[in-house]
């Protein structure tokens, strides 16, 4: 039987999403200034939609809610891989930089992924 879920905090996808928005956070302070209000600030904003998504779905007095809120955080990690990827192509990360991101949002994509089939499966 798995853990109690006491808290969104308690939730492995939070969990390691605020260890990717640490890590999104670390790795674009070294982005050039001229894109703190560009590209900065769009990768950060998507990387802290996350775990606030799983935090609100969590929140939710529905299933239904939760599973919204999901897909929510889901889509925020493509926009961030996305990101990432814009962020190597334009040399602001280096590639094993990138390989690192990339790592962690796969790991999150597959907590997030099983979490939305657990959640769908309770009839």
């Amino acid at each position: 039987m798995g853990k109690v879920v006491r808290s969104y905090r308690d939730l492995a996808a939070w969990q390691k999403a605020i260890d990717l928005v640490t890590e999104i956070y670390r790795a674009s302070q070294e982005f050039p200034k001229e894109e703190l209000f560009g590209l900065t600030s769009q990768i950060r904003r998507a990387a802290v939609s996350i775990p606030s998504n799983v935090a609100e779905g969590q929140g939710k007095l529905s299933r239904k809610e939760f599973i919204y809120f999901l897909g929510n955080a889901r889509a925020s990690l493509m926009e961030v891989e996305t990101q990432l990827i814009i962020s190597k192509n334009l040399d602001y990360l280096r590639e094993e930089r990138l390989n690192a991101l990339l790592a962690l949002t796969a790991e999150l994509g597959k907590i997030l992924n099983g979490l939305l089939s657990a959640l769908k499966a309770k009839n």
